[in-house]
């Protein structure tokens, strides 16, 4: 067994607009975190194996903690999306205008809205946990 960093060092940070059903809330970090995971280089996002008492692999989890927030609204999403840019944070987004349809309608709905007209219903970032919290 390889030796780990500290798990607390780093951690995944998702915050969800309140407004969003569970369904399309689940669906999105689908999409946040396979995005987020993309973005990772080598072997900073850390990801281990489990083996049950029969030799069973439960394969790739995180060694690093996912948490799950809640914003009251995109305006508050919007916020951490810049603080993130400002800090040079990792991260992932996803609006309003990425719901209906497929990837090409959304892309193209995204680019013919302006960043101030977005709704921000999710964002979902990794990185040092001193600097997250």
């Amino acid at each position: 067994m390889s030796v780990l960093p500290d798990e607390y060092q780093k951690r995944y940070v998702t915050i969800l607009s309140k407004k969003m059903d569970l369904g399309r809330s689940l669906n999105v970090l689908g999409h946040l975190s396979v995005g987020l995971s993309n973005l990772l280089e080598g072997s900073e996002g850390q990801y281990v194996d489990y083996q049950d008492m029969d030799g069973n692999v439960h394969p790739n989890l995180s060694h690093y903690p996912f948490i799950v927030l809640k914003a009251d609204n995109s305006n508050k999403l919007r916020k951490v999306r810049d603080e993130v840019i400002t800090r040079n944070i990792k991260f992932t987004d996803f609006t309003s205008s990425m719901i209906e349809g497929g990837s090409v309608e959304q892309q193209q709905r995204t680019k013919e809205t302006k960043e101030a007209d977005l709704e921000y219903l999710r964002v979902c970032l990794f990185g040092d946990t001193d600097v997250l919290r």
